[in-house]
């Protein structure tokens, strides 16, 4: 099983950037949570948005709502997070990562995922 993370790039601030996180090996469908998370330089990792799979329930991290998206793509077997109004403080590489089951309330824990992709850079200018 794999997670690739794509999308990033360099952007100047106010723009939109859409990322994209596919799978190979398994659908995205049989994951209990498929999340985002990103990592700015010298920083911990950051949890962003999750999808919870069987419910069809997304959830943004009440400081990023209202400018990150976060969607699943079925035919593409993908997640995506649309970050709308990017700040340079978005900077940071960001991850997918995924689970078997649902952590219930431990979902922003790094620890608590099994599969991660390798990280798309995105870098916002002032």
């Amino acid at each position: 099983v794999q997670l690739q993370a794509s999308g990033g790039g360099l952007v100047q601030a106010g723009d939109s950037l859409s990322l994209s996180c596919a799978a190979s090996g398994r659908t995205l469908r049989s994951f209990g949570i498929v999340s985002w998370f990103r990592q700015a330089p010298g920083k911990e990792r950051e949890f962003v948005a999750y999808l919870r799979q069987s419910l069809g329930r997304t959830y943004v991290e009440d400081f990023l709502q209202g400018r990150f998206i976060i969607s699943r793509d079925n035919a593409r077997n993908s997640l995506n997070l649309q970050i709308n109004s990017l700040k340079p403080e978005d900077t940071g590489v960001y991850f997918c990562a995924a689970r078997d089951n649902f952590p219930v309330s431990s979902y922003r824990r790094v620890d608590m995922y099994t599969y991660w992709g390798q990280g798309t850079l995105v870098t916002v200018s002032s």
